[in-house]
C-alpha cells in the first residue's frame, strides 16, 4: 500500500477542495439575449468585505462603440448607489439577470445626476485569457463635446500609503496621465512585502474587492477594483484595462472597504489591501485576469537616509513590480518620499548617494553613486537622476536586462556645494613628443571661493604632430555628449547596455579630455579611435542602424577625472596645445 508523507493527505484534500471551488464555471447570458427593460442585480462591497446586492435595469445596447465591442447601458439602484452614484472601485462589479452573468460595471458618465453605467459584456472579459488579444485603447463613447457627455471607463482608484503629502502632489499628475486616480491610503495587509504568505482563495467571490499591488512594504501603491467572475481557477476583474500592459505579472490581494465617499465628480470607495492571493497575468482592454496561488517577480529596494537633523538613520524597505514603464516611476516616488520625509525641499541643499542595482542573469551590478546639489529641491534631483539607469535598462528592449534588487544610501546637507568651471590653461602652448605638459583648471564657488586643480599629461614619444584639443567639462555635459552618441547605436547584448550605464560619470567629477581632429567611431557601444585608413573607409560607408557604427567627435587621446568630493561642477572650457617637432 502506498504511504503518504505526514501532511500530504491534508494538502491533497485542500487541493481537491480548492479545485472544486475555483473551477465552477459561471452561468452566463450572451449579449444577444440581453434586452432593454430587463431587470437584475449587481454585486459589490460597500463596507468591510461583505458582498451586497443592488438592483439593475437594462436601458439598451450600445453596439460597435469600438472594434467589435459593445456596451450594455444600465441604470443602477439601491440606497448606497443612489447616494454616491457610480463609484470608483465598482469597476468589475458583476451584473446578473435571472442568475446568469451578463457582464461587469465598467463605464460611467462624469458629473451624472443618475447612476447610469456601462456594463462590459462577460464574453469580452473571458476572451482576455486568449493569446494575442490586442490591448486596445481606453473606451470612450462621445455624445457631445463636453466631458460630462462621454461614457468613460471608471477611473481606477490608486491608493498611496506611507508617502509624504509633497510626494503625493508631485507624482499625482504622472499617475493621472496613466489613467489612474491617486488617493491617500492606509497600510493594510498589502503593506507587508508581497513575498509573504498567501491567503485562502475561497474567501473571494464575484463582487469581492481586490487590490493590484504595485509596491508593498513601508510604502505601498495599489489599484482597487471588483471581482467579476472566478472560472476554473482564474479570476476576472475591473471590466476594463488597468494599464493595458498585455501579458503582465502583478500581485493581487483581497481588499476591505473602509467607507464610501460621495463626490460631485466621481464618488469612490476607500479601501485597504489585506492578504496576498495570487498574480494578475493579463491586462487587456476588456478586463484584467489572474490566477490564485502564484507569485509575481518583485524588485526589493532598500533606502537609508542620513542627515544632520537625524539622530539615527531612517530605513525603508519596499518591493515593486518589474515593469518597464512603472518600475522607474515607483522607485522615483519611493526615493523622493523617503528624502522628503526627513529633509527640506525648499532652500539650498546637497544629497550624496551610494548605491547598487543588482541585475538578473549574472550581469555585473550597476553603480548608483553620485552627488546632487541645487539652490532648491535637491531631493527632487536625487530622486530623478538616481532612477535614470533603471529607466534606461527597463526600456532597452532587451529581455535579459532585469533588475534584481536596489540598495541606496543617501546623506543630505543644507548647503549648496557647487563649483563653476572658470578657466583652463596649459603650462606651455607648445610641447614636443616625450615631454610633460601641466594643465591648470580653476573652479569658483560661492562667496569668492576658488579651487585649483592640476593634471599632468606626458605626450608619448612618436605622437602625431598637430593641435591637441583640451576640453574641461562637468560630468553631466560629458555624459550627455557620449550617451547621446552611444544611444544612437543599437547595443547587441545586455552586457553592452550595462557597460554603457556604468561608464556614466558622477556629478562630483570634472572631465579633462584631450583629443585630436581625427575621426573616431562607436562600434557596438565601444569607441574606436583613429582606425587604419582601410578600416575607416569601411566604417564610413557602413549604415549605422545596420552595423551599429557612427562617427563621433575628435579622436580621444587621453582623459582624466578630477574628484571634487562633496561638491558638483558645472560649465565647460576649452583650450589648445600644439605638438611640434623638437
Amino acid at each position: 500500500m502506498a504511504r503518504f508523507k505526514p501532511g500530504s493527505i491534508c494538502l491533497t484534500i485542500s487541493a481537491i477542495l480548492l479545485a472544486g471551488i475555483t473551477s465552477a464555471q459561471p452561468r452566463i447570458m450572451p449579449l444577444k439575449e440581453v434586452k432593454a427593460g430587463m431587470r437584475g442585480i449587481g454585486k459589490t462591497v460597500f463596507a468591510d468585505s461583505r458582498v451586497e446586492d443592488f438592483p439593475v435595469e437594462i436601458l439598451g445596447i450600445m453596439e460597435n462603440i469600438g472594434p467589435r465591442q459593445s456596451i450594455i447601458l444600465a441604470r443602477l439602484g439601491g440606497p448606497q448607489v443612489e447616494r454616491t452614484g457610480v463609484m470608483q472601485g465598482m469597476s468589475g462589479s458583476p451584473v446578473y439577470i435571472n442568475g446568469r452573468l451578463i457582464g461587469a460595471v465598467a463605464l460611467a458618465f462624469p458629473f451624472a445626476k443618475e447612476p447610469i453605467a456601462g456594463v462590459r459584456p462577460i464574453e469580452e472579459m473571458l476572451d482576455v485569457t486568449r493569446e494575442k488579444i490586442p490591448t486596445g485603447d481606453r473606451t470612450q463613447v462621445a455624445f457631445g463635446r463636453e466631458a460630462q457627455s462621454k461614457l468613460m471607463e471608471i477611473s481606477t482608484p490608486l491608493s498611496l500609503a506611507g508617502f509624504t503629502r509633497s510626494a503625493f502632489d508631485r507624482f499625482a499628475p504622472d499617475l493621472r496621465a496613466l489613467g489612474l486616480e491617486p488617493m491617500q491610503g492606509a497600510l493594510g495587509g498589502g503593506g507587508a512585502l508581497a513575498s509573504g504568505g498567501m491567503g485562502d482563495p475561497r474567501v473571494l467571490q464575484p463582487g469581492s474587492m481586490i487590490s493590484v499591488l504595485l509596491m508593498t512594504g513601508d510604502m505601498a501603491v495599489s489599484a482597487d477594483g471588483t471581482v467579476t467572475a472566478i472560472d476554473q481557477g482564474r479570476v476576472y476583474a475591473f471590466g476594463h484595462r488597468f494599464m493595458a500592459g498585455g501579458s503582465s505579472a502583478m500581485p493581487f490581494a483581497r481588499a476591505d472597504v473602509l467607507t464610501l465617499l460621495p463626490n460631485v465628480n466621481t464618488s469612490f470607495k476607500i479601501s485597504t489591501s489585506r492578504e496576498l492571493m495570487g498574480v494578475i497575468n493579463q491586462d487587456r482592454n476588456a478586463a484584467i485576469a489572474g490566477v490564485f496561488g502564484e507569485r509575481a517577480p518583485m524588485v526589493p529596494i532598500s533606502i537609508t537616509v542620513r542627515g544632520a537633523g537625524l539622530k539615527t538613520p531612517r530605513q525603508y524597505k519596499m518591493e515593486f513590480i518589474s515593469d518597464r514603464t512603472l518600475s522607474p516611476l515607483l522607485a522615483q516616488m519611493a526615493i523622493y518620499s523617503a528624502l522628503d520625509g526627513t529633509e527640506r525641499a525648499l532652500g539650498p541643499g546637497s544629497v550624496t548617494v551610494r548605491g547598487m542595482m543588482e541585475l538578473e542573469g549574472g550581469l555585473p551590478p550597476v553603480r548608483l553613486d553620485n552627488v546632487y546639489s541645487a539652490d532648491s529641491n535637491a531631493i527632487a534631483q536625487a530622486a530623478v537622476y538616481s532612477t535614470i539607469p533603471l529607466s534606461y535598462l527597463s526600456q532597452s528592449g532587451l529581455e535579459g536586462v532585469r533588475p534584481k534588487s536596489i540598495s541606496l544610501e543617501f546623506e543630505t546637507s543644507d548647503k549648496r556645494n557647487q563649483l563653476q568651471v572658470e578657466q583652463v590653461w596649459p603650462s606651455n602652448r607648445e610641447v614636443h613628443p616625450g615631454e610633460m605638459i601641466e594643465l591648470n583648471i580653476s573652479l569658483t564657488g560661492e562667496n569668492g571661493a576658488e579651487v585649483l586643480r592640476k593634471v599632468n599629461y606626458a605626450v608619448p614619444v612618436g605622437a602625431p604632430l598637430g593641435m591637441l584639443q583640451v576640453t574641461v567639462s562637468d560630468a553631466m555635459t560629458a555624459n550627455l555628449v557620449e550617451f547621446s552618441q552611444a544611444a544612437g547605436v543599437r547595443s547587441r547584448t545586455p552586457a553592452q547596455i550595462v557597460r554603457l550605464v556604468n561608464s556614466l560619470r558622477q556629478y562630483n567629477r570634472v572631465s579633462v579630455r584631450l583629443s585630436r581632429a581625427e575621426p573616431t567611431y562607436q562600434v557596438q557601444g565601444s569607441e574606436l579611435s583613429d582606425p587604419p585608413p582601410s578600416v575607416a573607409l569601411l566604417l564610413a560607408k557602413a549604415q549605422p542602424t545596420a552595423a551599429a557604427i557612427t562617427a563621433v567627435r575628435g579622436a580621444k587621446v587621453a582623459e582624466f577625472e578630477i574628484d571634487l568630493g562633496m561638491a558638483i561642477a558645472s560649465g565647460t572650457k576649452t583650450t589648445q596645445v600644439e605638438v611640434k617637432e623638437q
